[in-house]
């Protein structure tokens, strides 16, 4: 699977739209459908999520347009889009909520104007008029995330740890926190917790300058949920003075965190499908707006709870990426290239890691 390119976009108002061109083939109708994505701190949207969409929308429809915004995590701003999206036209809505809770009120509007909603990533909560959510199994993203700070940290009794969880307004951080608290319980001892605004890395770097003064630099592991958090925390640390680094957790593959479990600063990464992810949000969209029967196995009959109903759900698995499994996931997979994290910086490092 290689890295989408980029082509060029038309801008207006914050909505991108993007004509998929051609035709079907088939005689059908063109087609808008609204991919609407949270924020940009985290790389992984504009450059992974939205292209493996578009990309595989286009082989589906090609005469679909693609109405494309990101909210830079503010709530009113993606409430304005998914407006905009519904006035223009859009057929499905496929949404990542930068409040899960506040998203309720898009998908009510999307509702009465006959418009399906498919929950992107993270769950849109409260509503009983969401149609479907695809995601990864989130608990089990922090159970791994546990597990892997456990085994870094070895055989000490009762470790002090800190940990940074993501924004509280996300669900896909509560549900992060559940899975690494159901595996850390009982085992560690938990010197500072934070929830992190945002998902910012200077959030988290400040979290951790807080919590090594208030610990006197005395932490044997850190639990950070992303890997944004983890590069903040990591700069807090060296700032710190601390060496060696205490083992660190991360989550979403991002170049810079391959690279700083190459040469140890971190200690591992939760490693999401994004493509698998994507085009499966691709069919079901196009499957939505088109009338086209969605296949029981695609949910295989789970459901997801997001308090008001049991939402049809569609659940990947996370992997747990640490150096010495670098080259037989994010590589193999195509996600990152050898050439892109080897650059001359980490040259020897990754010749040591068996990455080429």
């Amino acid at each position: 699977m290689k890295l989408a390119r980029f082509v060029p976009v038309l801008v207006l108002a914050g909505l991108i739209l993007m004509a998929c061109g051609g035709s079907t083939g088939g005689g059908t109708t063109a087609k808008k459908i609204a991919l609407l994505l949270p924020e940009a701190t985290t790389a992984r949207y504009d450059t992974k999520d939205m292209p493996y969409f578009r990309d595989k929308l286009k082989q589906l429809c090609s005469d679909c347009q693609l109405l494309y915004s990101n909210a830079k995590q503010d709530a009113p701003t993606q409430q304005t889009q998914a407006e905009a999206a519904i006035t223009n036209g859009a057929s499905v809505i496929v949404l990542d909520p930068v409040d899960g809770a506040a998203a309720a009120a898009i998908v009510t509007k999307a509702k009465a104007a006959n418009i399906p909603v498919i929950s992107y990533d993270r769950l849109i909560l409260n509503t009983a008029d969401l149609n479907y959510y695809l995601s990864f199994d989130n608990a089990a993203v922090g159970a791994l995330q546990g597990n892997a700070l456990l085994t870094a940290m070895g055989s000490k009794t009762n470790p002090q740890i800190v940990e940074i969880n993501g924004d509280p307004a996300d669900n896909n951080a509560k549900l992060f926190k559940q899975g690494a608290h159901s595996v850390l319980d009982g085992k560690v001892k938990y010197g500072k917790e934070y929830d992190t605004p945002g998902w910012k890395p200077d959030n988290a770097q400040k979290e951790m300058q807080g919590a090594l003064v208030a610990l006197s630099n005395k932490v044997d592991g850190v639990l950070a949920a992303n890997d944004g958090t983890a590069g903040g925390a990591i700069a807090a640390m060296k700032a710190a003075g601390l060496k060696p680094l205490p083992p660190i957790t991360g989550q979403d593959a991002e170049l810079a965190a391959i690279q700083r479990i190459v040469v140890g600063d971190q200690t591992m990464t939760v490693y999401k499908a994004i493509k698998a992810e994507a085009e499966a949000a691709a069919q079901l969209a196009y499957d939505l707006a088109f009338g086209v029967a969605v296949p029981s196995s695609m949910t295989n009959g789970k459901t997801v709870n997001n308090g008001k109903a049991d939402v049809p759900s569609v659940l990947l698995t996370p992997v747990a990426v640490t150096k010495a499994n670098i080259q037989s996931t994010v590589v193999a997979d195509g996600f990152w290239t050898a050439a892109d994290i080897c650059t001359s910086q980490y040259a020897s490092a990754c010749a040591a890691a068996g990455i080429s």
